[in-house]
């Protein structure tokens, strides 16, 4: 335990207590060794200290979202993520129709733009919020689906013009979370539903891998959120949490697979645009999804105990 220079932003605590020493295991952006730490009186886990803008945008690669070019693998893993997605697109449908409200789904980090572009099947009026200019602009060319690149606190939308706002890891990267919770409240609509996701870190695989949990993802991961304290995060910006959804068939077996072999994530290969031939390729993709499907059955029943790889909200304004 020492006492640091620094208030815990959720208690004001100066305590900590160094848990892990890792680095950037998926992308290999830096050697650097990062701090994953906690504050001794509520457990609140964050990287210290954290990295300053300058330098966390390094820690970024570009083309950080998922880009299918027109290679065969790689079309293979655009209908894989439209199977895997579709929990998610099943989830948010379900609190927009229980809302009853009209109005737009706004998704921020939206990436490329494919859970736009699902849900815009359904018939839903979409947007999309990205940091990047090249995500918000794929997004736009490639889904065609209009997005822009913008902080939420300065999005372009009119108060109370969303039906749902959504954002699927994203609060881990933030300095500041609470000012994005904070401004999805100004956007929504009365009855309208913020639907929120991130790694859990009181997960069984957290408990199982430590360091090499790839949940963590220092250095660009600056918050390590227990299921609870997203609750209380929400409830302090003025929500309450209508349901909790502790299994995604897209990250939780994933998570598992990329915790024991994060050289064999697909999408951290085709980021680092390592030089493979199409036979290693293949033989690699193989392998992880192998470990995929292995990871599935432990996926299931730590969701089924509530302590799943990641946690989904659904919450809506306080009445």
């Amino acid at each position: 335990m020492e006492e640091i220079d620094e208030f815990c932003p959720a208690c004001d605590a100066r305590y900590i207590r160094t848990l892990f020493r890792t680095t950037d295991r998926l992308y290999r952006t830096t050697g650097k060794t990062f701090l994953v730490v906690e504050c001794v009186d509520c457990r609140l886990m964050r990287l210290y200290p954290r990295p300053t803008p300058r330098e966390l945008r390094h820690y970024y690669p570009p083309e950080y979202w998922f880009a299918p070019t027109g290679e065969a693998a790689s079309i293979l893993e655009e209908h894989y993520r439209r199977l895997v997605l579709q929990d998610h697109v099943r989830f948010v449908r379900h609190a927009i129709e229980r809302s009853g409200e009209s109005g737009l789904l706004l998704d921020v980090g939206c990436g490329g733009g494919l859970f736009l572009d699902m849900m815009r099947d359904g018939g839903r009026q979409v947007v999309g919020l990205d940091f990047s200019l090249g995500a918000a602009a794929l997004t736009w060319s490639k889904r065609k689906v209009p997005a822009v690149c913008a902080m939420l606190s300065h999005a372009p939308l009119p108060p109370s013009s969303c039906a749902a706002v959504t954002m699927f890891h994203v609060l881990e990267h933030l300095y500041d979370p609470a000012s994005y919770v904070e401004a999805a409240h100004r956007l929504l609509r009365p009855d309208g539903r913020l639907i929120v996701q991130v790694p859990d870190a009181s997960s069984w695989q957290f408990l199982l891998f430590g360091a090499h949990w790839s949940g963590l993802d220092a250095p660009r991961h600056l918050w390590n959120f227990r299921a609870r304290d997203l609750e209380v995060l929400l409830e302090h910006c003025g929500f309450e949490v209508l349901r909790s959804k502790h299994f995604s068939l897209r990250d939780n077996p994933a998570a598992f697979a990329t915790s024991l072999a994060p050289s064999l994530d697909p999408m951290a290969r085709r980021i680092r645009r390592l030089t493979e031939s199409p036979q290693m390729r293949l033989f690699k993709d193989v392998l992880y999804f192998a470990l995929v499907l292995a990871g599935l059955p432990l996926s299931l029943l730590e969701a089924a105990c509530r302590t799943g790889a990641t946690v989904m909200m659904e919450a809506r304004k306080k009445q």
